[in-house]
């Protein structure tokens, strides 16, 4: 019996010193226990638990990197036949005769630029703007390649120091479609295969500048060929893709802020694709760029519009980042795209420790504010 009261003594004693569960419930609950939670009262214990919620009901940065499917037209007995009809000439007509422009030419660009690459080498100045004009007639011949209608709106860019041409990016082919016009200088991913050995080879004649995303090091290369490229007088026009991976065209993810802190000035560019045809948003995860450029040339067409838009320069008291969003701001209204405040360096990587430590931290004390209020 002693053992019992003792027992049952202590359980008592425990529970007083356990916290009341209620001192810390909103009065309402209290005084209506039949009424059940509901998801805005557990979401307003934390801003974190709102992010967490809306990432589940609107994942804005899982489909900045989704390419759209087309929706199908071809679903009763009289378009069907018409469906097939133009697979058969798009495949077996269309794409031959796109191929052998292509082919043709690379013969023509070859047959050109070797002898001019090598055979001019004490006359840098010609040698220069004959291989400019060597790679633009190149692009030319790959935007022919899949019966590109491209429009381009504004000012032909020129070659002048302290300027930098920042464009929203999709796919590899808008530095094609850009280069046709112009003979950019670009920073570019390094890639492997044939696209690695024109980087190489013919790209790097552009005076182009390569980084690999997993080399830390290559950081601090590239910021100060950055600053060397822009500061020359006589080098290509210097073109940065500041998302720094391709993008939907339905969205822009945030601007790196590398090229809005060379103190120059900032040349936006903004490209649109029409979707009528062929969906242009290259998606490197899920298809080589040889895979793309076929289902490119097994399209009926890309059709696209390209706004140089007026240049920028940073204000006084703006900050890099401030500028980087001002001109993305622009880019987005001119070309219809909806602004996303994602990195999309996270496409490739997992969040940085320190994120996740800042969100840890974040997450305590809204919860430690929750519970002493």
């Amino acid at each position: 019996m002693d053992e019992t009261s003792n027992l049952s003594v202590s359980s008592s004693e425990l529970d007083l010193d356990r916290p009341n569960i209620e001192d810390y419930l909103p009065s309402e609950s209290i005084q209506e226990p039949h009424v059940k939670p509901r998801l805005r009262d557990l979401l307003d214990i934390s801003p974190t638990l709102t992010e967490a919620a809306g990432a589940i009901v609107d994942d804005s940065f899982t489909r900045c990197f989704k390419s759209n499917s087309p929706e199908p037209w071809n679903w009763n007995l009289y378009l069907f036949p018409l469906w097939c009809l133009g697979v058969v000439f798009r495949y077996l007509i269309l794409f031959p005769l796109r191929a052998i422009v292509l082919t043709l030419g690379w013969i023509i660009f070859l047959s050109a630029y070797l002898p001019v690459h090598f055979l001019l080498k004490g006359h840098d100045k010609l040698r220069k703007k004959l291989e400019r004009v060597l790679v633009e007639l190149l692009c030319s011949f790959f935007v022919a390649s899949w019966t590109g209608v491209v429009k381009y709106h504004g000012p032909r860019p020129s070659m002048r120091p302290k300027q930098v041409f920042v464009a929203n990016h999709t796919s590899m082919i808008d530095f094609i479609i850009l280069e046709q016009m112009t003979a950019f200088a670009v920073i570019m991913q390094k890639h492997p295969g044939w696209v690695g050995l024109l980087q190489t080879t013919i790209l790097e004649s552009l005076g182009c500048i390569w980084f690999n995303r997993s080399e830390a090091s290559d950081r601090v290369i590239v910021a100060r060929k950055l600053r060397e490229h822009v500061n020359g007088v006589d080098n290509n026009p210097l073109l940065i893709f500041p998302e720094g991976t391709c993008v939907n065209n339905h969205y822009t993810v945030m601007f790196k802020k590398g090229a809005f802190e060379l103190d120059c000035t900032v040349c936006p560019i903004a490209i649109k694709y029409n979707k009528i045809f062929v969906d242009a948003f290259w998606n490197s995860r899920r298809q080589s760029f040889t895979k793309h450029l076929l289902q490119l040339m097994t399209s009926w067409a890309v059709v696209c519009d390209v706004w140089y838009l007026e240049p920028q320069n940073l204000k006084p008291g703006e900050t890099p980042i401030e500028f980087a969003e001002r001109v993305r701001d622009i880019i987005s209204a001119r070309a219809g795209l909806k602004k996303v405040p994602w990195d999309g360096y996270l496409k490739y990587s997992r969040p940085s420790p320190k994120l996740r430590e800042r969100k840890q931290q974040t997450f305590a004390e809204s919860v430690l504010r929750s519970l002493e209020e």
